[in-house]
């Protein structure tokens, strides 16, 4: 197993998408997608995703995701192929805003009209609530984001949590 970094990755020539290459993961950017031995498929040895290819069309597709991921290798790198749908995108940030903005605003409401006395002791307790909701609801809403359109640099940490977490439990 080579080093992501090194290996015929480094190479500034165009190349086709073949089995017998190693091209950079699409998915986590720092593992090596390689052929698997007596299959048409492709794995990461860093994330270990597995992938369909379609040589003629020089794209990839993701198959143990639950969202359907494809790229395309312009010769140098991964562009992505799959157009998302519009409609989802749309209300998956509605919910995402609405999760973020709702909670907080209503306890920000009955905060403004039942306003604590000035100088009590609990008077800060409004506002630090308010801030806790707003800003657990966000990390929530973020985590889901970043669960849905599989960002690089959480699929990286995610595994490398993973990875750690597998050498204390052996």
């Amino acid at each position: 197993m080579q080093h992501p970094k090194s290996g015929s990755i480094a190479s500034s020539d165009r190349r086709t998408l073949n089995y017998q290459e190693a091209y950079p993961c699409p998915i986590c950017r720092h593992g090596q997608v390689e052929g698997l031995t007596l299959m048409d498929a492709f794995a990461c040895n860093f994330c270990r995703h597995i992938f369909t290819a379609n040589l003629k069309e020089q794209t990839v597709h993701v198959e143990d995701s639950s969202q359907p991921m494809t790229w395309k290798w312009t010769g140098r790198k991964w562009q992505a192929a799959n157009q998302t749908d519009l409609d989802l995108s749309i209300v998956i940030w509605i919910v995402a805003i609405a999760l973020v903005i709702l909670p907080p605003g209503l306890i920000w409401l009955p905060a403004q009209i039942f306003v604590p006395l000035d100088g009590s002791s609990g008077s800060w307790f409004p506002t630090f609530w308010i801030g806790l909701t707003f800003f657990c609801h966000f990390l929530f809403v973020a985590w889901l984001m970043a669960e849905h359109y599989q960002l690089p640099f959480y699929v990286a940490g995610k595994i490398r949590i993973r990875r750690w977490l597998e050498r204390f439990s052996n």
